[in-house]
């Protein structure tokens, strides 16, 4: 069963300084454990954060980053180098810098891709990568998410059908509350697989929902986001204002 542990940070600053240093410990010990890392990235302000902490830390230098695996969570299926693209932001952000392998970098198809604009191909592309290696699934040890103020995670929304699909590790999303309406996400059984899972939320806006989803409440898909061995809870001091 899932061990969760929430922590609690005085501001955004130290959030972002604190999850980059968790994340290089974790991307060293897998290293040293089995010579690679896989890490699913997220989108959003405190992952651009978090991202940018990440070269000025000391321990960084420990790690072999053409020996790193990246996913993402979901993606807005937007053409390649839009700016709103999950992709783009964290590139900018820290990744073009890095002395990444690039067949390691596995970033989710652009609606300009060799599917187009059909999104349920475009998410069965991204499935048969995460199966390149022969499993279903690579091992993730490090998936990130950022939370909503809705409580969703990746581009999985409250009530919407497809936080509920079983059937596959990739989905299309279409109608999404938040813009763009079209989306690719990991579905939340493939959420589950990660040996730890990351929720990560700065900011008063999201209190209110960590709050329900700490409390148990399962209609939030926040709720439902756990990892196989850990499940870390990240916040600053306002994110965790209605924790218990």
């Amino acid at each position: 069963m899932s061990k969760t542990l929430v922590v609690v940070v005085p501001d955004a600053d130290t959030l972002a300084a604190t999850v980059a240093s968790r994340l290089i410990a974790k991307i060293v010990d897998a290293q040293a454990e089995r010579g690679s890392a896989g890490v699913v990235l997220t989108g959003g302000r405190i992952a651009k954060r978090v991202l940018a902490a990440l070269p000025g830390l000391p321990e960084a230098a420990a790690v072999n980053w053409s020996q790193v695996d990246l996913y993402w969570g979901d993606e807005r299926f937007l053409p390649a180098g839009d700016p709103e693209r999950n992709e783009t932001q964290a590139r900018e952000a820290l990744l073009d810098a890095l002395p990444l392998d690039p067949a390691r970098v596995h970033a989710m198809p652009a609606s300009d891709g060799p599917d187009g604009e059909d999104a349920e191909a475009a998410a069965a592309r991204y499935a048969q990568e995460l199966r390149l290696g022969g499993a279903e699934l690579p091992p993730f040890d490090v998936l990130m998410l950022g939370v909503g103020e809705d409580g969703h995670v990746a581009s999985l929304f409250p009530e919407h059908p497809v936080l509920n699909e079983t059937a596959g590790t990739t989905a299309a999303v279409h109608n999404s509350p938040k813009p763009p309406p079209t989306r690719i996400t990991l579905t939340m059984p493939a959420i589950q697989t990660a040996y730890e899972v990351w929720l990560i939320a700065a900011g008063p806006d999201k209190s209110d929902a960590i709050g329900r989803a700490l409390n148990g409440d399962k209609l939030l898909p926040a709720a439902q986001a756990t990892g196989t061995a850990k499940t870390y809870w990240l916040l600053d001091k306002a994110a965790a204002a209605a924790v218990n």
